[in-house]
């Protein structure tokens, strides 16, 4: 087979070999040429990558070799970029501290440090102990990620996960808060959540299977062998996970099963660790629902009764069931409840309409209630309620696409904000040096898609412009229109950035999500493409100047999009794409399998589910054409999306391109499905990106 080669510069790119490999679905042949490329052993791989089949490691090592030689002339730019990154990045930051009894807890960053530091201090002094220090533990490992990390309640233990490899198996500590030191106890091939029950020596947390899947809720006493831990929860459906928390007033441990559309929830008694678990209703396809306590009733978020975006209920905390549910905020269509927290007096929940967020706060002896309001067109909301109960205060962070996070506490009776904390940004900058707007694009069944847009005042709004349009649109995820430092420095250089708030998300509400899932699933990549066709009409950009990014379940949309409608693209830059989607979904023994089959259907099962994956599967669906540049990127040991998926996707791609442009493939040997862990490395990684996107468009230069 001839090489093919790619750009003027004629740097021949690796072909990786055709080994054709067969299976019949449903009547269909599917003929896999790159199918070698999955490890037999991945499961292993996952926890050693040494154990990596040497013909496998040679070609992603040859991809990689090739990418940097293709992308040699952007070494300059990228130090650059990477360097006006960093210079807005406040290097010594932290938290808020957050009060929780005697003392207040945050993270903080030092001067040159990867990682954080976990600290705390007396309540309202500022004498601080540092309780873990990354930068530390994480010394001569290529990766280092924390995980859960959770303090007991009488603040003489802290457990903490560590996740060494990228793979996400935690491995839970705990560290003796008096002296600094580790105990002996260590729990391996954790998901990373924890949660402590009320005796201050007993933790609950998940494990997982030998196919990394969540599955068992375990019970550990300090200070015995692991071996004698108790399997409190068992989940027998492998199309569902479990996950342990608890209500913010700390009686209840929650353990929680759940897919994609269905969960349930049961509690256990946070000051009697080793008794029961009780049901707060039985699982029921479709039906989902978060719980909180007040006092002797729960409060139940609930999508029941026909009420798509949710509505508020309470029972009795010993009679929880359905039957016994009583409405106390009625749903309303189009207003999506995210989440629902309970103090002592009051009830917050945090809301989506028009999609756009806001906080409401209702007093709960008499119901009175009121929002906290903002102005701008379009931003972003989080909120926080902190450790504690008893305490009027609900803290929340604000950003917009130039206004960077400003964190406030809200005292919900005097109904005053307190300002405790500006994003700085060390090199300067000033909002009002940029515009953001949020415009409708009208889809080919007439909804309408928002698009948050951000560029730098005086940047040409008459189709000159290049554009990096991101999108995702799966799970429910909404992309909020939030602050970023590291997107400044494409706008600084004549781009416009905009997010496509897509079907498949729940921007617009539950409505917005299901119309983007399963059978519905093309209308995520409609959306997209009219987004990308509205901007060009607008004068943001013209066809052939966008470049495209998404990553996991958008870098599946990248595939998509790119084989839809490749000439409204200039680049795609797919971050860890799940690009493999029918052979991926085929394989009921790969981690997110089973659980994924309500968000994309089961093509085992069904001839039309599977018909529809085949349809849209950017692997299967890549033809012999002209394809816009491309960039993808993955991580080794990467359990979410596996590294395969990319490297067979650009393998055939490379093989049946047309064009002479890029077609590249990077992977991260050292990393999972979230990349580089230090945050200086990870802006390496973005800076790679944008340097790509920069070349391509023609302003490497600036």
């Amino acid at each position: 087979m001839r090489g093919f080669v790619e750009s003027s510069n004629a740097i021949v790119a690796p072909m990786a070999p055709r080994r054709p490999t067969t299976t019949t679905r449903h009547g269909v042949d599917l003929v896999d040429d790159y199918a070698w490329l999955r490890a037999s052993n991945w499961q292993d791989v996952m926890r050693d990558p040494a154990l990596l089949d040497p013909e496998i490691r040679a070609h992603l090592d040859a991809e990689n070799a090739h990418t940097a030689a293709q992308l040699a002339d952007t070494r300059d730019l990228q130090e650059v970029l990477f360097a006006e990154m960093k210079g807005r990045i406040k290097e010594d930051d932290s938290s808020v501290p957050a009060p929780d009894g005697p003392f207040e807890y945050y993270a903080s960053y030092i001067t040159g440090g990867q990682y954080p530091r976990l600290a705390r201090r007396p309540r309202g002094s500022t004498v601080e102990t540092i309780l873990l220090d990354g930068n530390i533990e994480a010394e001569g490992k290529p990766y280092w990620q924390l995980g859960g990390g959770a303090h007991s309640d009488d603040h003489k233990l802290m457990a903490y996960a560590v996740d060494e490899k990228g793979s996400e198996l935690f491995t839970i500590r705990f560290r003796d808060l008096e002296t600094g030191m580790d105990l002996a106890d260590e729990i391996t091939d954790t998901r990373g959540s924890l949660v402590w029950a009320r005796d201050n020596r007993t933790l609950f947390y998940v494990r997982l299977d030998a196919n990394h899947r969540p599955l068992y809720v375990y019970r550990h006493t300090v200070g015995t062998p692991v071996e004698d831990d108790v399997l409190v929860y068992e989940e027998k459906d492998t199309g569902f996970y479990v996950g342990v928390g608890q209500t913010q007033s700390g009686r209840f441990v929650q353990v929680d099963a759940h897919d994609h559309q269905t969960n349930e929830v049961y509690l256990i008694e946070g000051g009697a660790p080793a008794g029961p678990m009780h049901l707060v209703t039985p699982r029921r396809h479709g039906h989902e629902y978060q719980v909180e306590h007040h006092g002797d009733r729960l409060l139940i978020t609930t999508n029941s009764g026909g009420a798509e975006d949710f509505r508020i209920c309470e029972a009795p905390v010993n009679a929880p069931g359905e039957e016994n549910w009583r409405e106390i905020v009625a749903h309303k269509p189009g207003r999506l409840i995210i989440e629902t927290i309970a103090l002592r007096d009051h009830m917050i929940r945090l809301e989506r309409e028009d999609s756009l967020p806001r906080i409401v706060i209702t007093r709960l002896s008499d119901g009175n209630e009121h929002a906290i309001a903002f102005d701008e067109e379009a931003y972003a909301l989080g909120m926080s309620a902190g450790y504690e109960f008893d305490t009027t205060m609900v803290r929340f962070t604000y950003s917009s696409m130039t206004t960077p996070a400003q964190v406030y506490d809200y005292d919900m009776e005097a109904r005053e904000r307190i300002l405790r904390k500006m994003q700085e940004v060390p090199s300067g900058h000033d909002p009002a040096d940029y515009i953001t707007r949020r415009i409708q694009a009208p889809a080919p069944d007439g909804e309408l898609v928002p698009i948050s847009i951000l560029y730098r005042k005086g940047t040409p709004i008459d189709g000159t412009a290049p554009l990096l349009l991101y999108g995702y649109g799966a799970y429910g995820i909404p992309i909020p229109a939030s602050f970023s430092t590291a997107r400044l420095s494409l706008v600084d250089r004549g781009f416009v950035y905009a997010i496509a708030h897509i079907r498949g998300g729940k921007d617009k509400g539950y409505r917005w999500y299901s119309d983007g899932k399963a059978k519905k699933k093309s209308n995520t990549f409609t959306d997209f493409i009219a987004a990308g066709e509205h901007l060009v009409k607008l004068g943001y950009t013209s066809r052939g100047r966008i470049i495209a990014n998404g990553g996991s379940a958008g870098g599946m949309l990248m595939g998509v999009i790119t084989n839809m409608a490749p000439s409204l693209f200039l680049g795609i830059i797919a971050d860890v794409p799940f690009v493999d989607v029918l052979n991926t979904m085929l394989d009921d023994t790969l981690p997110l399998t089973p659980p994924e089959w309500p968000e994309w259907g089961n093509p085992i099962a069904s001839r039309e589910d599977f018909h529809t994956i085949l349809s849209y599967s950017p692997y299967e669906n890549v033809e012999r054409k002209a394809y816009p540049h491309i960039f993808a990127y993955g991580g080794l040991t990467d359990p979410r999306v596996t590294y395969w998926e990319p490297a067979k996707w650009i393998a055939r791609l490379r093989e049946r391109n047309t064009s002479a442009n890029l077609v590249l493939l990077k992977t991260n040997m050292e990393a999972g499905h979230g990349g580089a862990s230090g945050r200086f490395e990870q802006l390496k990684e973005i800076a790679l990106d944008y340097a790509f996107a920069l070349r391509v468009a023609g302003l490497a230069g600036r």
